[in-house]
C-alpha cells in the first residue's frame, strides 16, 4: 500500500480541493493536515489525535478511513502487552523424555510444623491485644476509620459531564461546518463539447474555462458557494448528491449555494478569460 501521507495528498489534489477548504470542513488546523500529508507525526498532539484527525481527513476525501487507520497502527504504533502474550501455556516436560510417559508432579504443601507455629503466634498476638483493655479499641477504630476515609477518592460527577458536553459540542461543530459546504460535479453529456468556468467562494477558478468532452466528469469540488458559466447546456450538475438539469441555452450561468440554485445573466458571470 502507498504511504499514508501520499495517499491523502494525491486524493486531495486529484479532487482539486485546497487544504483551506478541508480545514473549514473538518475544523482541523491546516498545519496538522499538512503534518498528516507529510507523515510528520511528531507535530501532532499525540497518538489519539493522530487517529482522530486521520479518520476525519480520510472521510472528507471519501477514502477508506478504516484501512488507513489500520495501516498507521501497523507501521507506527507499538503492540500492547496483551498482543505480545503467548497464545498457549508452555508444555510441561515429563520425566520420561520425548515420547515417554508424562509424569505429573503434585504441588508441594507447606510443612505442618510451619502451619502450627503460625497459628500459635497469631493466637498469642490476639490474647496480647485483648489484655491491653478496651480503652485503646476506640482509638484503633478511630484510626482505622480515618485511614479508610483518607484512601477513598471520588471522581467529581462534574468532570464527566464537562467531558461529555465538550465532545458533543465538537461533534456538532464539525457537522455544522460540513453542512455549509457545497459539493459539486460537472458531467458533460454531449452531444458535443462544452466550455466550463467554475469559480469558488474565494474567487479561485476551479475549472478555468476548460472544454469538457462528451461523457467526461470534473470534480467533485467543495466550497461555500460557486459561480458557474457554461458555453451551452450539454451538461448535468451533481450538487450534494442530487442531479440538476441545465436548460439548452448558449451561454448559461448560475450561482450555487447550499440552499439555492439560481440562474443569472450570463453577461455578468465570470468567464475565466486571461
Amino acid at each position: 500500500m502507498p504511504e499514508i501521507g501520499a495517499t491523502l495528498r494525491e486524493a486531495r489534489m486529484r479532487a482539486r480541493i485546497d487544504i483551506s477548504d478541508i480545514e473549514a470542513e473538518t475544523k482541523i488546523r491546516a498545519k496538522y493536515l499538512r503534518a498528516l500529508e507529510n507523515e510528520e507525526w511528531g507535530l501532532l498532539p499525540g497518538p489519539a489525535y493522530v487517529r482522530s484527525f486521520l479518520r476525519t481527513y480520510a472521510e472528507a476525501l471519501d477514502l477508506d478511513a478504516k484501512l488507513l487507520l489500520e495501516e498507521y497502527k501497523l507501521r507506527h504504533e507499538r503492540p500492547s502487552d496483551h498482543d505480545l502474550m503467548p497464545i498457549g501455556s508452555p508444555r510441561r516436560r515429563g520425566g520420561g523424555g520425548r515420547g515417554g510417559p508424562v509424569r505429573h508432579q503434585e504441588p508441594r504443601g507447606v510443612p505442618r510444623g510451619v502451619v502450627v507455629g503460625v497459628v500459635v503466634v497469631l493466637l498469642l498476638g490476639a490474647l496480647y491485644l485483648l489484655g491491653r483493655g478496651g480503652g485503646n479499641n476506640g482509638g484503633s477504630a478511630s484510626v482505622g476509620t480515618q485511614t479508610s476515609r483518607t484512601t477513598t477518592t471520588r471522581v467529581p460527577a462534574s468532570t464527566t459531564k464537562t467531558s461529555t458536553t465538550s465532545s458533543k459540542k465538537q461533534s456538532s461543530s464539525k457537522a455544522s461546518s460540513s453542512s455549509r459546504l457545497v459539493r459539486m460535479q460537472v458531467i458533460a453529456t454531449g452531444p458535443g463539447p462544452v466550455s466550463v468556468c467554475l469559480v469558488d467562494a474565494a474567487g479561485q477558478a476551479r475549472i478555468p474555462g476548460a472544454t469538457l468532452q462528451q461523457n467526461s466528469t470534473a470534480g467533485p469540488y467543495r466550497s461555500k458557494s460557486f459561480r458557474l458559466k457554461l458555453g451551452n447546456g450539454n451538461v448535468r450538475l451533481r450538487i450534494n448528491g442530487k442531479i440538476r438539469s441545465v436548460p439548452n441555452a448558449s451561454p448559461v450561468a448560475f450561482t450555487i449555494t447550499r440552499t439555492t440554485f439560481k440562474r443569472v445573466d450570463a453577461t455578468t458571470a465570470p468567464d475565466c478569460a486571461g
